[in-house]
């Protein structure tokens, strides 16, 4: 075939750019796209190649399987699966987002109370160790270690040159119910009893997330995947998705808008470039209302530091990040978001239950050494975007390292696309460091790839 021929060939190019990386330098990918929020330092050794890495070999519909190459983005993925009624188990909610890039560095959205986190769905994948070997790694087998550490591991054990996962099936819309709380426990209940029943007054709950705008305002929405005929909202124009919430009991969308709800806003976080003005919105083309964009320009301030020389200017305090994804259990999630409010005051936040993924068959969820939450307990990822003023003899990064601190304290765990402030000891603890560090030196014993806690936290 063709294309596998292709794959090969761009395999072979992948691993002479590897080679050619000198000794003691930082091996990186050379890729137009990211969607971490860790600033790194700079390098002047070359980038790998990856050219030919970012397409779909092959979708089995029949056996629901899909053949990809490591640098597929889910937006050309989903453009594949979609024609055959299909879609990955899980499609994290920015477009472009990798498949290796979701399997290495995790990601979630709103089917993960069923179906957990992408590389649960991995039947198989290709990885380029640190050796400068490509090896199929599976559950089972001489590779079982790494295809288990390899999650949450951020390309510090090799990268993912083909994956092979599991699809589902998607109706042609999907059928939406905003529900209103008052009180966050009445909506961590909720989320329990849809996790127990997998469904919602009657109707089956095929996905859900949330959004709270405070304490006493949060929603659930629950999704339903259906083929009934219905005339479908559109939020790719003046309409904002995130916004309808709060005036719409009930909702449609196509499959393919639902699985990019999020992205034409960045969930709200379009608001901080005026795209959200109405005149603004206007003149600013659609084509650029994608998280890719914003991205791009939020890259751009981070490299020119305009907005923060304007501030300086205007004798406004500096501002400190806080982009954040955190995962706390379901029980303490209640009494999380309400020391979120009190002691970060940031709105409005995201919520996406979570459960690892349980087998079709006997036996328990799997768990994942380097990410380690717990076979059979729900949890809630709670995401948060955005700055807040660094006040008067705060340190650097105060207000994120009180959040990991209040994290632990709850339970739970936080994703690593972003500042880290951990000391080793503890993100060792937290990360699976004695696992990692036993399938580092298996597939890369002179470490040549940078290492976890050095991605992660030391920001190299």
């Amino acid at each position: 075939m063709r294309a596998q021929r292709d794959h090969e060939l761009a395999v072979d190019v992948l691993r002479r750019s590897y080679a050619a990386v000198p000794a003691g330098q930082p091996v990186r990918l050379a890729k137009r796209t990211s969607n971490l929020f860790r600033p790194r330092s700079s390098t002047d050794a070359p980038g790998l190649d990856v050219t030919g890495l970012d397409g779909v070999l092959s979708v089995d519909p029949v056996a629901r399987t899909a053949d990809v190459q490591g640098m597929c983005t889910y937006e050309d993925l989903v453009d594949a699966t979609l024609p055959h009624g299909l879609m990955p188990l899980v499609v994290p909610q920015l477009r472009t987002i990798t498949l290796g890039g979701a399997v290495t560095g995790l990601g979630i959205e709103s089917t993960s109370f069923r179906n957990g986190l992408p590389h649960e769905s991995v039947v198989e994948l290709d990885i380029l160790t640190g050796a400068g070997e490509v090896v199929t790694a599976r559950p089972d087998g001489p590779q079982a270690d790494l295809f288990a550490a390899f999650p949450n591991s951020l390309g510090s054990l090799g990268y993912a040159t083909r994956l092979r996962i599991e699809l589902q099936p998607v109706g042609r819309a999907v059928a939406l119910r905003n529900i209103r709380f008052t009180r966050l426990e009445e909506l961590t209940d909720a989320v329990a009893d849809v996790v127990a029943k997998g469904e919602w007054e009657g109707r089956l709950v095929d996905a859900m997330d949330g959004v709270v705008f405070s304490p006493g305002e949060s929603y659930l929405v629950l999704g339903s995947f259906t083929d009934e005929p219905a005339r479908p909202s559109d939020y790719t124009g003046q309409d904002i998705y995130y916004r309808s919430l709060r005036r719409r009991l009930r909702d449609t969308l196509s499959g393919h808008d639902y699985l990019w709800r999020w992205d034409t806003d960045w969930f709200w976080c379009s608001a901080a470039f005026g795209v959200q003005h109405p005149v603004v919105r206007r003149l600013w083309p659609a084509r650029w209302r994608r998280s890719d964009v914003y991205h791009r320009l939020v890259r751009l301030e981070h490299r020119h530091q305009v907005a923060a020389r304007v501030d300086r200017w205007r004798g406004r305090p500096a501002r400190e990040r806080v982009v954040q994804d955190v995962e706390i259990p379901l029980e303490g999630t209640a009494d999380f978001l309400r020391w979120f409010d009190r002691n970060v005051g940031m709105t409005p936040v995201w919520l996406c239950p979570l459960r690892l993924r349980e087998p079709a068959g006997p036996g328990s969820a799997r768990a994942w050494p380097l990410y380690p939450l717990r076979p059979g307990r729900t949890y809630v990822n709670i995401g948060f975007w955005g700055t807040v003023p660094i006040v008067d003899g705060a340190g650097d990064g105060d207000v994120n390292r009180s959040i990991e601190r209040a994290v632990s304290e709850f339970g739970g765990h936080k994703s690593l696309y972003s500042d880290a402030y951990y000391d080793r000891a503890a993100f060792d603890q937290l990360y699976g460091g004695e696992t990692w560090r036993a399938v580092k030196d298996r597939y890369d014993p002179d470490h040549r790839l940078t290492g976890l806690y050095e991605k992660a936290v030391a920001r190299k």
